[in-house]
């Protein structure tokens, strides 16, 4: 029934899509330009300008995700098409990110299901009963100067560089023609520009808007009172609604990260565009009683490390008590993007 009443925002506005493109990749173009210009002033300057190019670099990356989903343009070539031109910027393999985040949304809060596209998460009794190495890199994983700090280098410039084991003959193309694109582009600004200066330019616009977009990531799916479930009782509208956040933001800032905020919403359904969700979420009364988390109540999320499976709800390190019921055997994997 719910998913029924969202169906209507679920079509793509062609004439939104291209002012979407328009208010964000030429201002985006210009902030670089002023950014560099600004390098014979202060340097100071030139990273308060980062600043808000990060904020739009992140709102192509929402355009890149939704070409991802089919939802940005009706026609499949045009979104493939622009997702390929817009992943060289956020520096995400089209294919590649496409495949995974699929999986995120098939298995989001299914305790059988982790592994692929999603955030590193045991459970207090997985924790107790791993190994030392196990709890070591876990407890640094989730580590914010980790997370926030290593995650945008290591995911932005290692891993998406590389095919999975599996990854069909398309996906690896697309990977290696987005690699291909993305030397190009650097080798061209640092032979025009000078690597130096690139460097100055490119390196905290990367930076912030790839700890803005794994915070973003993060927040939405890591709150307390979340959902999560082992598959025999996971449910996908559930984990749609209960189990991904709606994190109430600024206006500026909402624009910015192309209202990713309603998470709930695009979980629902990943084909409404991201210029749609607020109104699909305003006109759709049961999607107004979700969990809500605003900019102060977010950073609490910080201190969360592990699902308790009896409470249902994330937990410190030091909240977690020893788990009395009978044990369950999980698979998890060791490493998350």
């Amino acid at each position: 029934m719910l998913r029924k009443q969202v169906a209507p925002y679920e079509k793509a506005d062609t004439q939104n899509s291209i002012v979407q493109l328009l208010n964000t990749i030429l201002p985006f173009i210009l902030l670089w330009i002023l950014a560099y210009e600004s390098l014979s002033v202060s340097y100071f300057l030139t990273l308060g300008i980062s600043v808000v190019a990060a904020g739009f670099l992140t709102r192509i990356f929402i355009i890149f995700h939704d070409c991802t989903h089919g939802s940005f343009f009706k026609s499949k070539k045009a979104n493939k098409i622009l997702g390929t031109i817009t992943g060289v910027l956020t520096m995400h393999p089209f294919s590649q990110w496409k495949h995974e985040h699929s999986v995120h949304h098939a298995t989001s809060s299914n305790l059988d299901k982790r592994g692929t596209g999603d955030i590193w998460v045991m459970t207090i009794e997985e924790y107790k009963a791993a190994s030392i190495w196990q709890k070591i890199s876990y407890r640094l994983y989730r580590n914010p100067i980790v997370m926030f700090g290593l995650g945008p280098i290591y995911v932005f410039l290692l891993k998406n560089r590389f095919n999975r084991k599996d990854a069909r003959k398309k996906e690896r193309m697309n990977t290696y023609l987005t690699n291909a694109l993305i030397a190009a582009a650097v080798s061209l600004l640092c032979w025009t520009l000078g690597w130096q200066s690139f460097l100055l330019v490119q390196f905290p616009i990367f930076f912030i808007s790839g700890s803005m977009g794994i915070w973003l990531f993060y927040v939405q799916h890591t709150f307390e009172d979340s959902y999560f479930e082992g598959n025999d009782d996971w449910e996908y509208v559930k984990a749609a609604v209960e189990g991904s956040s709606y994190y109430k933001l600024p206006k500026p800032i909402q624009w910015l990260t192309g209202n990713i905020g309603y998470h709930h919403v695009h979980h629902l359904s990943p084909r409404v565009p991201n210029y749609k969700l607020e109104a699909c979420h305003e006109n759709t009364e049961p999607l107004q009683n979700v969990p809500t988390i605003t900019l102060a109540t977010s950073l609490k999320s910080l201190k969360f490390r592990l699902w308790d499976e009896k409470e249902k709800k994330f937990v410190t390190f030091k909240e977690a008590k020893p788990v009395k019921q009978p044990s369950i055997k999980r698979v998890t994997a060791t490493t998350k993007s």
